[in-house]
């Protein structure tokens, strides 16, 4: 990771600041006690070969989903982050520059995990309210408040490589089914290391944020996306980062 890069986007968070308690604000309703952190942990357990992240807040972890609007143009999204220091290639996407950030999302207008089923009923496609991860890569991005969004690329892109679990949008943006456990005031999610090409030794940051999904008029091409002003996939709202500059302060611990 450019480190130039992540000092644009360190300063770009310190600007805009968590969002405010104001309803005008995109996401501002639900800025509550259920998304401020108040610490977080990664440990590799070795005897599982596993990474544990987990996200603490003053409330209760996942208690808050988005209220549905009927459509994905426009369709909220919640998030616990975890932006860390791995490389694109390690999450299965190809090189490319940017922040690698594992969400932890709620989003009732879609589900872009086609190959879980994570509330467990036989069908695989209704469940996007559901607490569940995507890797993706963050760019800066000044048509959102946040300053961030998630990165596009052209659809006819052939150069583009997306793991197997992706569902197919023109985003670096993964579904890679690892489970996520909510408990009281924490939040986890269990990543196997070979899934993270064994980078047990990574820095990381814990965010929590509203995002927006926009679909063009015109189809979802990336490039398309570039020139409106609107991402396909926005960072709208930060209501905490834990280290106050998304500096990624934080390493894994060895247990």
């Amino acid at each position: 990771m450019n480190l130039s890069f992540l000092l644009s986007l360190m300063a770009l968070v310190v600007a805009f600041g968590p969002a405010q308690a104001q309803t005008k604000e995109p996401g501002a309703a639900y800025n509550n006690a259920d998304f401020k952190v108040t610490s977080t942990e990664a440990v590799y357990q070795t005897d599982l070969d596993m990474v544990v992240m987990s996200m603490q807040v003053s409330g209760q972890a996942g208690r808050t989903t988005p209220k549905p609007i009927g459509s994905t143009n426009g369709a909220p999204v919640l998030a616990y982050v975890f932006p860390t220091t791995l490389h694109a290639q390690d999450v299965g996407f190809s090189p490319t520059e940017g922040i690698v950030a594992l969400a932890l999302t709620s989003h009732p207008d879609m589900d872009d995990t086609p190959l879980w089923d994570e509330n467990n009923d036989g069908i695989y496609d209704n469940d996007g309210v559901v607490w569940h991860p995507h890797w993706v890569v963050l760019q800066e991005d000044k048509r959102v408040p946040s300053g961030l969004s998630v990165k596009a690329f052209r659809q006819d892109d052939k150069t583009v490589v997306l793991p197997k679990t992706a569902p197919g949008v023109p985003l670096y943006f993964d579904s890679p089914g690892y489970g996520v456990v909510t408990s009281g005031k924490t939040i986890r999610v269990a990543i196997p290391a070979y899934r993270i090409n064994h980078r047990t030794e990574f820095r990381f940051d814990a965010v929590t944020c509203y995002l927006q999904m926009h679909h063009s008029e015109h189809g979802q091409s990336g490039s398309h996306h570039a020139a409106t002003d609107k991402p396909m996939l926005g960072v709208y709202a930060v209501y905490g980062v834990l280290s106050g500059k998304l500096s990624l302060p934080y390493p894994v611990v060895k247990k």
